[in-house]
């Protein structure tokens, strides 16, 4: 997701953790009983116009860090997709993804885990989840009518940098001066891909909503108002808005320490982009989209194929400094939210390490690096979960 990094600049010991944009899995959460955090609501949210779409207060959980991560920060995007026309929008305000009103405490889990066993590096630091209820990745500084007359309100980038300052009020502004704030997107690489086959149409899904949400936006006013905010200047004088939407090209211009960690057959692009219901007669894909087990190998041919885009897209940032990579194969979507595919013996492993241990080694500099793509399904043995 874009975020603004302004309030951001003085180096803190904090972690930004990017979920991808649609939150949502089946794994199963393991032993460790997740913590439930209540929902705190921004104070003075309509006055300062960061609302959610149905206009109502924008909302994030917080847990307190205690011992030594008293001072040390994690706060986490929820993702959950877009909307991109009015009518998706207006739809989607009578949801949790764009009404507060429909918000309930949330369960911390994984990486948000207070369990020193499920959370060796970051269990006793203060959590944030900040909830994503404006429909455009937090970019939006805008509004519009809706179809029944209403106003619809774009204020992403508001909630943004109104959670954010009053987080600092809460404790963020004094985060130990040790380390610059750093970015782990999980499972947020969402690729414009074409494929086909014999029994696949393919059409460019993944582009046909970045574009609706981008020419949405233009046409309520919010990219041409704060497109030096959102968008990279660099990508933008050398392609269209859309394509510098895309993550693929937003990547190359983060100067923050990252660490992309991504199935490279992320289970809801598969679903949801390369193969969805009615790309292919009868049921000829079902079971292969329900668990890439059942894939004839035709389909594991397309499927390679989007590895292969996808690994290829992420090269770009292999020769930047301080930034790492955890690609497994295994069919998934989300990784570092659920105690199971975090930390436990389900979870997936690369170069000897779990996804939390890779997270930790790459955060705290305990290895020299931490590139790691894995090799074609279904070469891993420890790819167990599907999801």
């Amino acid at each position: 997701m874009p975020t603004n990094d302004s309030k951001l600049r003085s180096p803190v010991l904090l972690l930004l953790l990017l979920l991808a944009a649609v939150a949502s899995s089946t794994a199963v959460a393991a032993a460790a009983a997740a913590d439930v955090v209540e929902l705190t609501l921004l104070t003075g949210a309509q006055e300062k116009g960061a609302v959610c779409l149905d206009g109502s207060p924008p909302g994030y959980h917080l847990q307190r860090g205690f011992g030594s991560g008293e001072h040390s920060w994690l706060i986490y995007l929820e993702g959950g997709a877009w909307c991109d026309t009015i009518e998706s929008c207006s739809e989607r305000k009578t949801t949790a993804l764009g009404s507060s009103k429909l918000m309930g405490a949330q369960e911390f889990d994984g990486i948000l885990n207070n369990n020193q066993t499920v959370n060796s590096d970051f269990y006793n630091w203060n959590k944030v989840v900040i909830r994503y209820c404006d429909g455009a990745s937090f970019s939006g500084n805008a509004e519009a009518q809706d179809q029944d007359g209403s106003t619809l309100h774009f204020r992403g980038l508001r909630i943004w940098e109104a959670i954010l300052d009053e987080l600092m009020e809460k404790g963020l502004a004094s985060a130990k001066q040790e380390v610059s704030a750093k970015c782990l997107p999980d499972a947020g690489i969402f690729l414009d891909i074409l494929c086909s086959s014999e029994d696949l149409s393919g059409k460019r899904l993944m582009w046909s909503v970045f574009n609706g949400t981008v020419q949405l936006q233009l046409f309520v006013g919010i990219l041409s108002q704060n497109v030096s905010e959102v968008l990279p200047k660099d990508c933008l004088a050398k392609k269209d808005r859309t394509e510098c939407f895309l993550a693929t090209e937003l990547v190359k211009s983060i100067t923050a320490s990252t660490l992309i960690v991504n199935s490279a057959y992320d289970s809801w692009q598969i679903r949801s982009t390369l193969a969805p219901e009615g790309s292919y007669p009868g049921q000829s894909w079902l079971n292969c989209t329900n668990d890439i087990g059942n894939c004839n190998s035709t389909q594991m041919q397309v499927l390679n194929g989007f590895r292969k885009k996808f690994v290829d897209g992420i090269k770009v940032v292999e020769d930047k400094k301080d930034w790492g990579l955890f690609i497994d194969s295994c069919f998934m979507h989300c990784q570092t939210k659920y105690n199971i595919s975090w930390s436990s013996q389900f979870s997936p492993v690369l170069g000897n390490k779990t996804v939390a241990k890779a997270v930790g080694d790459w955060y705290f500099e305990r290895s020299q690096t931490v590139e790691e793509i894995d090799c074609e399904y279904p070469c891993n043995p420890t790819c167990k979960l599907t999801g």
